[in-house]
């Protein structure tokens, strides 16, 4: 795999509320920036996507991300190919596992090694992908999933700028070399520490994905993206800054809580953090969790301050570390203080 260079793609990150994508949408293409990434949380990423092709002509549109293991390969396959035929070939089709608790408890499917499913779930998709492109046959056969019915009356068109690109996102080791071997990207977590990037994750990535390169994987013919994602507290007036530096703060401290990002902590010792964030938040005593981010961590994780110190800063920590680039804001922050952050890491370019 390249090394990557230092100039960034950037990517504007929506909330995919339906009150404020469209704004969003226009907004991050009139300053043009390369792509609108929208997550799945309160509201489905395709569908307010598909609003906002409606709405642009050249931003690719990408889910960052959407839950893979809450729908079948064949339902994500129809969903993506929508919206990519709808925008004009601009889907980018970012995908995650989510948690085991969220997979059967809330969307009630099922959970099982979730990096050999994820794998197999990429493949499927790309198989159906591949029947609706050239007509061939549909023959999918593994482990978790089987695809092996496709007539006429349900195949939709091909479209003439060629599939979606697949993009991972992940965490621990697994999932990380799943998104190595199979996907043509990974998306960095905003929990993500240069530390842990360049230790743990970058070389992972690198030698699965040398490998599906020696194996001549149909997909390694496009370049492989690395999207960073940068927690950021910024603002216009230090009334708006002190507000967002606690709103880092508080998420910060919810990550930090979380056990499967146990990991990235483990990386700079801090364990034992990790554990008393856990203990707090089963408790539910949010404002101590974020007493316990000292300046320390909150500088590991994050960057602070006016739009260029942040933006240079940035620039320093990620520039030949990724391709792309976003910019993580508090909840309740103003979307537009991301994309001056993004100008402004434009301009050190």
């Amino acid at each position: 795999m390249h090394r990557p260079r230092a100039t960034f793609r950037l990517d504007a990150l929506a909330s995919g509320h339906p009150t404020g994508i469209l704004d969003a949408a226009e907004q991050a293409e009139r300053r043009g920036m390369d792509r609108l990434m929208v997550s799945e949380t309160a509201y489905d990423p395709f569908l307010q996507l598909a609003r906002a092709a409606d709405r642009t002509s050249t931003i690719e549109l990408a889910t960052g991300v959407a839950v893979a293991f809450a729908r079948t390969p064949m339902t994500l396959a129809y969903q993506a190919w929508g919206l990519h035929a709808a925008s004009g070939g601009r889907a980018v089709i970012g995908l995650g596992s989510q948690v085991k608790p969220h997979i059967e408890k809330r969307f009630g499917m099922p959970w099982d090694r979730p990096a050999a499913r994820m794998r197999e779930y990429v493949h499927a998709v790309r198989a159906i992908w591949h029947s609706w492109q050239t007509g061939e046959r549909l023959r999918f056969r593994g482990d978790f999933y089987a695809h092996t019915l496709m007539t006429p009356v349900f195949s939709p068109d091909p479209v003439p700028t060629g599939v979606p690109r697949i993009l991972l996102a992940g965490v621990g080791p697994l999932m990380t070399r799943t998104a190595g071997a199979v996907a043509d990207g990974f998306l960095s977590h905003p929990f993500t520490s240069v530390a842990y990037l360049t230790g743990q994750v970058l070389p992972g990535l690198t030698e699965a994905r040398a490998r599906a390169e020696a194996d001549g994987a149909a997909w390694t013919a496009r370049p492989f993206e690395i999207a960073g994602s940068v927690l950021t507290a910024t603002g216009r007036t230090e009334e708006e800054l002190r507000a967002n530096l606690a709103g880092v703060r508080e998420r910060l401290a919810f990550y930090a809580s979380t056990p499967a990002y146990r990991p990235v902590l483990a990386q700079h010792g801090w364990e034992d953090l990790q554990e008393e964030l856990h203990r707090l938040s089963v408790r539910g005593r949010w404002q101590e969790m974020a007493e316990l981010i000292d300046d320390e961590v909150f500088d590991t994780f994050a960057v602070a301050g006016p739009v260029e110190d942040v933006a240079r800063e940035i620039h320093r920590r990620y520039a030949g570390l990724v391709t792309r680039l976003s910019v993580s804001l508090p909840d309740g922050a103003d979307p537009a203080l991301g994309l001056d952050v993004l100008d402004a890491v434009r301009a050190l370019d």
